[in-house]
């Protein structure tokens, strides 16, 4: 039986996150460009927004872990 130490562990929470963050962005960016009422709009801008930042910082990690 093989370990995984924590680190790899930890890097493959990393990619693993960062590849729902990815889908959860299209979907975002999806729904923008499909609405129309004003209300929604912004409910869509802050949710890519929200997103987009969590997506930047997750990357950072992944820098840092030298993924």
């Amino acid at each position: 039986m093989q370990y995984i130490t924590q680190a790899e562990y930890e890097k493959y929470l990393i990619l693993a996150d960062i590849q729902r963050t990815k889908q959860a962005l299209d979907n975002a960016y999806s729904n923008f460009q499909n609405v129309v009422d004003p209300d929604l709009i912004d409910c869509y801008i802050y949710e890519v927004k929200s997103v987009q930042q969590k997506y930047k910082y997750l990357l950072k990690r992944a820098k840092e872990l030298q993924l």
